[in-house]
């Protein structure tokens, strides 16, 4: 069984990060964890180093100044997981609205299944959403199935953010040359994944919208993930995805 470890991207989340923490550590297998605090203001790096010395070696604490975004958070602890040997990293959010019941399953798809990268779907067994509007799901759906027409890539959900990587996929890529932070970010990393030769499986979730804290979704982070892809599709092509292959 390969080490495992789940980078969750943290920015005012005291009213959950707590709360994340203990059930993971609950479940039967065994993660570790991985904060990301991009100076929340309402002391979520604070909450995590107090409950530090319950989990050791198990629970760390990455602290950064600034809301940075989403995407230089997961580089940051996609290079700290594998400095450290982890075989298999995960993305989560903090929130809740993936289920962390869920993590075994992702692990599975690529231990188990033989895929680089397993993809914690919502959309690639009908949609499988609870609590957002109606305008919300359209907009998510409508926006996934228009990233994979202009990329052509064979992800039913490109912006999911539930994921679990392989190792040797995170040491293939140049992340240098990764230019998309918020949600973008998921799109361009699934992309380039898959075009540079790795499997990828979509495992069936439900995704719940959160229930404690505000959302970070804004209309500039909609705007660079619908619109980056366009000019994601050119820079690849004719033989442009090798800038991405770390050398």
């Amino acid at each position: 069984m390969g080490k495992r470890i789940i980078i969750i991207p943290t920015y005012n989340e005291k009213e959950n990060i707590e709360k994340i923490i203990r059930y993971v550590f609950s479940l039967p297998d065994v993660f570790d964890i991985l904060v990301i605090d991009d100076g929340s203001p309402d002391g979520t790096a604070d909450i995590v180093k107090k409950i530090m010395p319950e989990f050791p070696s198990r629970l760390f604490l990455e602290q950064r100044k600034g809301k940075l975004g989403l995407g230089t958070a997961y580089i940051h602890g996609f290079h700290w997981s594998i400095r450290n040997n982890y075989d298999y990293i995960f993305e989560m959010d903090a929130d809740f609205s993936h289920n962390p019941n869920d993590l075994i399953r992702l692990y599975n798809a690529c231990e188990l299944d033989g895929a680089d990268l397993a993809v914690g779907s919502r959309y690639c067994n009908g949609v499988n959403v609870v609590n957002w509007p109606m305008s919300r799901i359209l907009t998510s759906y409508y926006g996934s199935m228009y990233v994979r027409t202009i990329l052509r890539t064979p992800v039913r959900d490109n912006t999911a953010g539930f994921v679990c990587y392989s190792r040797k996929v995170l040491e293939a890529i140049n992340f240098e040359k990764i230019k998309h932070i918020g949600y973008g970010f998921q799109i361009e990393m699934k992309y380039v994944t898959w075009k540079l030769g790795f499997k990828i499986k979509e495992v069936p979730i439900v995704f719940t919208d959160r229930q404690e804290g505000t959302s970070k979704m804004s209309k500039g982070i909609f705007k660079e993930a619908i619109f980056g892809v366009i000019k994601l599709r050119i820079s690849t092509m004719f033989g442009g995805i090798k800038k991405y292959r770390r050398k």
